[in-house]
């Protein structure tokens, strides 16, 4: 995921970005983290089916996972940004505080991070998800 990010970057500005590094880490990471989860998932919802079906199991658990997972840590990162404006941990304001800036965050990624898993992160996962049910054990 980290290469598609560098991918679509380059052919949106040419890398013409300050934050370059934390994309690159955010997306990375969400797609290394979601991974193996996400196989064990879909090997235990498309054991015992058809290609076909191993296929779409690969293929959602894998795009919902690590969009989650990418989105989560995004997240995460916005949440501890604006953290020094925030009420003391634990009080019912900053509750509050985490649950709408998580929020917040989780549509911003939305509208702006999820185009950058595109083209190519969308061939990575054809690939991986056909690679996944042909091989699976």
């Amino acid at each position: 995921m980290a290469g598609s990010v560098l991918a679509a970057l380059y052919l949106r500005n040419g890398l013409l970005t300050s934050h370059l590094p934390a994309l690159i880490a955010v997306y990375f990471f969400g797609g290394a983290l979601a991974w193996p989860f996400m196989v064990a998932l879909a090997r235990l919802l498309a054991r015992g089916r058809t290609l076909e079906a191993r296929f779409a199991a690969f293929f959602l658990m894998l795009s919902l996972g690590t969009v989650a997972m990418t989105a989560f840590l995004f997240a995460m990162d916005y949440r501890w940004f604006y953290s020094r404006w925030h009420a003391p941990f634990g009080t019912l304001v900053w509750a509050f505080q985490f649950a709408f800036t998580s929020a917040s965050a989780v549509y911003q990624f939305a509208i702006l991070g999820l185009g950058l898993f595109l083209p190519f992160g969308l061939l990575c996962l054809l690939a991986a998800s056909l690679y996944l049910a042909r091989h699976m054990r």
